[in-house]
């Protein structure tokens, strides 16, 4: 009996369940820095006049934040990690479904089996190990709002509705705050609407209400953080530095400052941009513009300005770090649905060479994912989550009412610890750049609330020499390095105190499931 060929819907379902199967990693890592920070801040989230969350200083837009707080409210702190499968599978979906549209759009046939090759892409690419399958961060989170938005644009102008129009323009910025450069929305409908309209398919009439319905719905976001703000007392000038105006003087720390495994990270965006397929991708629409410009220049035009603004965003950040790379993956699988759309308009023998190479890279980036994941179920044992382990250990052996502080901007060894910071900066970024000199931290140091533990998880001169020598000579005269863990970890405890027994098992693997619901 010969094997039945899976209908589109069929293979878009498949797509979804592989997406929140890709995710399994993420059961099997305890808590990673990003995620431990957030959930900090959202459990002591206190707002102040001049400060947004209160203990704890994050340059993240309250959505992001109040997002960690309800999923840990509903089941834990690991709950993210369910809703971040969750968005893994909706916007597989939201991908299809854009996908089908741009098709229609251009006047394709076969708008399902487009959307079906386009959720397999984007499952595998979402699914990828070398990326990030374990953390629940903005990118991930975001993604599904971001093709949402792209979904409503398209459809508000094939409708000429309004009301799609201010659904794209809502979940647009909505994506903005969960990550601030989650900017791909605002810019494929931008650069739709205005397509639409300097090519004539759109007229100024039609124009005018799309673009006033989708900024209003633009504003809804904007608003209520705004309107949030106001009735907690946040100034907006502090809502303002926060979400955007810490951005550029981050930049010009990171600029003057470079880490020192700057560059071995850029290698590596490079490297698994290349052997996760996406870059191919990438390289496959930018050869095939000049015709799909041809062919179908308004979704073109918005698709290529969405894949370059994502892109450089990735390569631009400063930061580079591989998370960064799931951004790119919206435009990526839109453009791999424009190709797939035009090869309805080749000539047989064309079609039948183009479809072929383009197939091959979709089964390249699957084939890839796969390998990432058994790689990944393989090796993990050879990695020790060293942070857990060393957070795990201080907190054993703390007292009621210890506190630590982590240097170098390690949240995830505070969060093993359970120990409260008396130190507002849990990522190194921000402390660099609010507190240069030190001062801030040497005050803690050496007033009332000194932290009973301190760990340093860098040198101290890692990034500028700047209050070093004060926090340098503060360790040495009032605290005692007790234990080294790992090899990585420089444990100090208060030299005034009983010395605690503390011991890190630096051998003993994860090799358990996370409480995902607790």
């Amino acid at each position: 009996m010969p094997l039945t060929r899976p209908t589109p819907r069929a293979v878009v379902a498949l797509s979804m369940v592989a997406a929140v199967l890709g995710r399994i990693p993420s059961l099997q890592w305890p808590m990673r820095p990003d995620e431990a920070g957030f959930l900090l801040v959202a459990r002591a989230w206190h707002p102040e006049p001049d400060s947004m969350f209160g203990t704890y200083w994050v340059d993240r837009p309250p959505p992001i934040i109040a997002l960690f707080k309800l999923s840990d409210w509903i089941g834990g702190p690991y709950f993210i990690r369910v809703v971040a499968a969750v968005a893994a599978a909706v916007f597989v979906l939201a991908a299809a479904g854009t996908a089908r549209r741009l098709a229609d759009y251009a006047g394709a046939r076969g708008a399902d089996r487009i959307g079906a090759w386009v959720a397999v892409a984007t499952a595998a690419l979402t699914s990828q190990a070398a990326i990030d399958s374990v953390a629940a961060k903005g990118e991930i989170l975001g993604l599904p709002v971001v093709m949402g938005a792209c979904w409503f644009a398209i459809g508000a102008l094939m409708r000429r509705s309004v009301w799609h129009a201010g659904a794209a323009g809502l979940l647009a910025v909505l994506a903005i705050g969960l990550k601030q450069n989650l900017f791909g929305g605002l810019v494929f409908g931008g650069v739709l609407l205005l397509g639409a309209l300097l090519t004539k398919r759109l007229d100024r009439r039609d124009f005018t209400r799309l673009a006033g319905a989708a900024l209003a719905g633009g504003t809804v976001p904007v608003l209520a953080v705004v309107g949030w703000g106001l009735v907690v007392g946040v100034r907006l000038s502090t809502l303002a530095f926060v979400t955007f105006g810490f951005r550029v003087e981050a930049s010009e720390v990171l600029a003057q400052q470079p880490s020192s495994t700057i560059d071995a990270r850029i290698h590596t965006l490079f490297l698994i941009t290349i052997v996760s397929g996406l870059g191919a991708l990438m390289l496959w629409f930018v050869l095939r513009v000049p015709r799909l410009v041809r062919r179908s220049v308004v979704p073109t035009a918005a698709v290529a300005a969405m894949l370059v603004v994502d892109s450089a965003g990735v390569f631009l950040s400063g930061s580079y770090w591989r998370t960064y790379l799931l951004v790119p993956i919206a435009p990526a699988v839109l453009a791999l649905g424009l190709l797939l759309a035009d090869e309805q308009l080749m000539a047989r023998h064309w079609r039948h060479w183009i479809g072929l190479t383009t197939r091959v890279l979709v089964a390249f980036t699957v084939v890839s994912s796969a390998v990432s994941v058994v790689e990944w179920e393989r090796t993990r044992n050879d990695y020790l989550p060293t942070e857990y382990l060393t957070g795990r250990a201080i907190g054993e052996a703390a007292q009621p009412g210890d506190t630590l502080v982590a240097y170098g901007g390690r949240a995830d060894i505070q969060w093993a610890s359970g120990l409260r910071s008396p130190y507002e900066h849990l990522w190194s970024l921000p402390m660099r750049t609010l507190d240069p000199d030190l001062d801030e931290l040497g005050a803690i140091l050496t007033g009332p609330d000194a932290p009973t533990w301190f760990v340093q998880s860098k040198r101290l001169d890692e990034w500028s020499e700047a209050g070093t020598d004060e926090i340098r000579e503060e360790l040495l005269e009032d605290y005692e390095l007790v234990s080294i863990a790992c090899g990585a970890y420089r444990i100090y405890h208060q030299r005034r105190l009983v010395r605690p027994e503390l011991e890190v098992d630096c051998d003993q693997p994860f090799d358990r499931l996370v409480p995902i619901f607790t």
